[in-house]
């Protein structure tokens, strides 16, 4: 059975691979094939998104994924820092000379 389109989105936005989402989809089309005893209908796949939901929150709960997004952006930072220093550096001495030379026009 195909998955849905949206199970990639979903996986992200869970935090867990694609793989397992499409694991916690198969298993939730055989739930809804218990509950509702029909294949295709309204009811059917309402009962499948939600018991998908379901098991993708569930999963989610189990599932220990930390958060170093904010640590990496901070490292990110400290590594650029010398580089930004340098720029600043040389866009002050740009500055300093373009007024220099503008000077040593005028009086010249």
């Amino acid at each position: 059975m195909k998955t849905p389109k949206l199970l990639p989105w979903y996986a992200r936005k869970a935090g867990i691979p694609i793989e397992r989402a499409t694991t916690l989809w198969h298993e939730a089309v055989r739930e809804a094939t218990a509950a509702t005893g029909w294949v295709g209908n309204a009811e059917y796949w309402g009962e499948a998104i939600n018991a998908f939901l379901r098991l993708l929150e569930e999963e989610k709960e189990h599932f220990c994924a930390p958060c170093v997004t904010p640590f990496v952006r901070s490292q990110n930072r400290l590594w650029r820092l010398p580089l930004t220093a340098m720029e600043d550096v040389v866009s002050a001495v740009s500055a300093s000379w373009q007024r220099y030379s503008a000077l040593a026009r005028k009086a010249a």
